[in-house]
């Protein structure tokens, strides 16, 4: 059999089953464990299909340039909101010095706060109030408001960043993918990220189960530059990242 007849009967297999493992694909096609191997990376490679563990998947990415604003983002997926902004929040000690990234989920971590000599900096208007009026010293950064996120981005913003060294920095992303990293529509906001991230010691994602395998458009780090904080991961492409945390009634599971 000729490789591009083996590459397209092993894509029409994981395509038309949702997913093969190695067994599957040898038997269908007559052919070795190192073949299979072989031709699967060719075809990961080619973004056809996604290698997992033992075998290969239909690949599930879903690409989106669209940005909600924060009234349409709000009560999306809020229960589990509450429950990845609890944990977070539980992470935060008395003499951590902590950035705070504009989104809802972080904003939520606000609620569920209990030291009182935390020091926070952050690039969202809102979390800034909420964190004065809980009593907490806070610093926002300069630069320009962007409307539909109500953050704080641009040059003015990315260099107030740079002198700061965070102990402690939370993050939201729209797009959470293991080859791609964390990714944001908006190259502004992904420059702030990501100067943010550089500069901090302990770097935490909050992401719910609908950011998994998504892609925006820019990168601001990669998937093993933060620590993960999700309900629930039931893609099998993240089963043995050793950088997330499932989180149940505020609590690692």
């Amino acid at each position: 059999m000729l490789t591009e007849e083996r590459l397209q009967g092993i894509w029409r297999i994981v395509t038309e089953k949702g997913s093969a493992s190695i067994q599957e694909l040898m038997d269908a096609l007559n052919i070795s464990e190192s073949t299979v191997r072989r031709d699967l990376a060719v075809l990961d490679e080619q973004g056809r299909i996604q290698k997992v563990r033992g075998g290969a998947m239909v690949v599930g990415d879903a690409y989106s340039t669209k940005e909600d604003s924060v009234t349409q983002k709000k009560d999306k997926n809020l229960a589990e909101k509450r429950e990845i902004a609890k944990y977070a929040a539980s992470l935060i000690k008395e003499d951590d010095f902590v950035y705070l990234d504009a989104g809802t989920t972080t904003e939520l971590m606000i609620d569920y706060l209990t030291t009182k000599q935390t020091v926070f900096v952050t690039n969202a208007v809102a979390h800034a109030r909420k964190l004065s009026q809980a009593g907490y010293t806070t610093f926002i950064l300069g630069g320009e408001l962007k409307a539909t996120t109500e953050a704080i981005i641009g040059p003015e913003a990315v260099e107030s960043l740079r002198k700061y060294n965070f102990t402690k920095g939370f993050w939201g992303a729209n797009g959470v993918h293991r080859k791609n990293g964390f990714t944001t529509p908006d190259p502004k906001e992904a420059k702030v990220k990501q100067t943010a991230m550089e500069h901090c010691a302990k770097r935490y994602i909050l992401s719910d189960a609908s950011k998994f395998s998504q892609i925006s458009c820019v990168k601001f780090a990669d998937f093993a530059n933060a620590c993960i904080i999700t309900t629930k991961v039931s893609d099998p492409v993240f089963a043995e990242c050793d950088n997330i945390i499932e989180v149940q009634g505020g609590e690692a599971k």
